[in-house]
C-alpha cells in the first residue's frame, strides 16, 4: 500500500510540474485546463483523505500495531513569539508533519516490547516500572522519556529509517545510554533529534501547534472552533480531568481508553487531560544533555481543566522516578508528512498564488 501511494503521488507531481509551467501562460485557463484542473483537484483530494484516514504499520504476526497519525501544516505560523507557559515561547514550525492522533496505548507498548526485546540501558532505574493502569486502550504510564525514545527508534528501524535518538553502549544491556547527536547528524539546533528520522517525540513547538494552533493565533484549550472543554465520562466524549464539584471523571478514576474522548481543534484526542506527554525538547531552552529536563503538556485526569490549557507546562526528569507524577505521563509520536499531504499542500499554494496574481 505505501508503494503504491508513493507511485500515485509521483504521478500526481509530474502532472502538476507541467500545469506549474503553464501557470504563467495567460492562456492557461480555458474551459478544457479548468476541466482537467478540477478532475486533478478531486483525484489529489481523494489520496490524501485516503492517507489522512490510514495509519502507519509497525512489527509482524502478533506483534503488529498501528498508529494513526493528523497532518500538521507548515503554512501558518505566528509573526512573533508567543508566551505559552512560564518559560517558553510559542515560535512556530515552519515545516508540515504528522501528530499521533492518540496517545500510545498499553497495547501498542506491549506489542513494541515483545518484538523488540529487553527495554533497558542506563540508568537502570530509568527503565522497567509496571504501568499503574494497565487497560489495553489506556494510554501507556509510567514510561520514562528514555523508554519513549527506544520505541521511537523502533519505530524507525523497524521500518528501514534512520533512529531518531542516538544510544552508545549494547542494545538490550545496562549500558545502553543516551547520548546527543553531533552538528552534522543533528536536526538543526535539536541535539537529540537526527534529521533523517521519519518518526519522532513532538518538539513542544510541534505540539503546541497541534494542540492550540489555529491558523491564526494560540487559543487557550485544544477545542474546535465554538466549543469548550467540558468534563466526560468516557462515554460521551468531552475531556477526562478533575472537577472540583464532580470529582474525577469516570470510577473508578484514571486514564481512559484513546478513543473516548472529543476530537480536538486539529484533529487529535486527549491532547488536554487523561495523561501528561512527555516533549522531545528539555524543558530549560538549550539544555541538550542526556539527564536535563524534559516538558510535559496536556495535564492528566487528576488535574482540574484550567491546567489543561495551552499556558500549562510542566517538567519531569528523563527517568520519570523521582516524583509519582510518573504514574501519570505517557507520550504520543510525531512524522514527517506522507507524500500524498505534500500534494494536496502544494496544489493549494498553487492555486492560491494564481488567484492571488489575477
Amino acid at each position: 500500500m505505501r508503494l503504491r501511494r508513493i507511485f500515485y503521488s509521483f504521478t500526481i507531481q509530474q502532472y502538476l510540474c507541467a500545469s506549474c509551467a503553464e501557470l504563467n501562460n495567460n492562456n492557461f485557463w480555458n474551459e478544457e485546463k479548468m476541466k482537467n484542473l478540477r478532475v486533478l483537484i478531486v483525484f489529489v483530494c481523494m489520496v490524501a483523505v485516503a492517507n489522512f484516514a490510514s495509519a502507519d504499520t509497525f512489527g509482524t504476526g502478533d506483534n503488529q500495531f498501528t498508529i494513526d497519525f493528523v497532518p500538521i501544516s507548515g503554512s501558518t505560523n505566528p509573526t512573533s513569539g508567543i508566551p505559552a507557559g512560564a518559560g517558553f515561547t510559542f515560535t512556530g514550525v515552519n515545516n508540515d508533519y504528522r501528530m499521533g492522533k492518540y496517545e500510545i496505548t498499553n497495547a501498542q507498548w506491549n506489542k513494541f516490547k515483545a518484538a523488540y526485546g529487553a527495554v533497558t540501558g542506563n540508568p537502570s532505574l530509568a527503565y522497567g516500572q509496571t504501568p499503574q493502569f494497565t487497560g489495553e486502550s489506556v494510554p501507556t504510564n509510567r514510561t520514562s522519556w528514555y523508554e519513549a525514545a527506544q520505541f521511537v527508534n523502533y519505530l524507525n528501524t523497524s521500518t528501514g529509517n534512520q533512529a531518531a535518538y542516538k544510544f552508545t553502549g549494547t542494545i538490550h544491556t545496562s549500558d545502553y545510554t543516551l547520548d546527543v547527536w553531533g552538528a552534522g547528524d543533528a536536526d538543526g539546533t535539536n541535539l537529540y533529534r537526527n534529521k533523517n528520522a521519519k518518526y519522532f517525540l513532538p518538539t513542544e513547538n510541534e505540539w503546541v501547534k497541534a494542540a492550540y494552533w489555529n491558523g491564526v493565533s494560540i487559543q487557550t484549550y485544544a477545542t474546535k472552533a465554538g466549543e469548550t472543554p467540558f468534563q466526560g465520562n468516557g462515554t460521551n466524549g468531552g475531556w477526562n480531568y478533575y472537577d472540583y464539584n464532580n470529582g474525577f471523571a469516570t470510577n473508578p478514576q484514571g486514564p481512559w481508553a484513546v478513543t473516548s474522548g472529543s476530537q480536538e481543534l486539529n484533529g487529535t484526542y486527549d491532547m488536554m487531560g487523561n495523561v501528561w506527554e512527555w516533549m522531545e525538547s528539555p524543558y530549560y531552552s538549550g539544555k541538550y544533555l542526556s539527564g536535563s529536563y524534559r516538558g510535559i503538556r496536556g495535564g492528566s485526569y487528576i488535574q482540574i481543566v484550567g491546567s489543561l490549557g495551552s499556558s500549562g507546562r510542566g517538567q519531569d526528569y528523563p527517568s520519570l522516578v523521582y516524583y509519582s507524577l510518573g504514574d501519570y505521563v505517557g507520550f504520543r509520536v510525531a512524522s514527517v508528512p506522507e507524500p500524498a499531504t505534500l500534494l494536496l499542500l502544494g496544489l493549494g499554494a498553487i492555486i492560491l498564488r494564481r488567484k492571488g496574481g489575477k
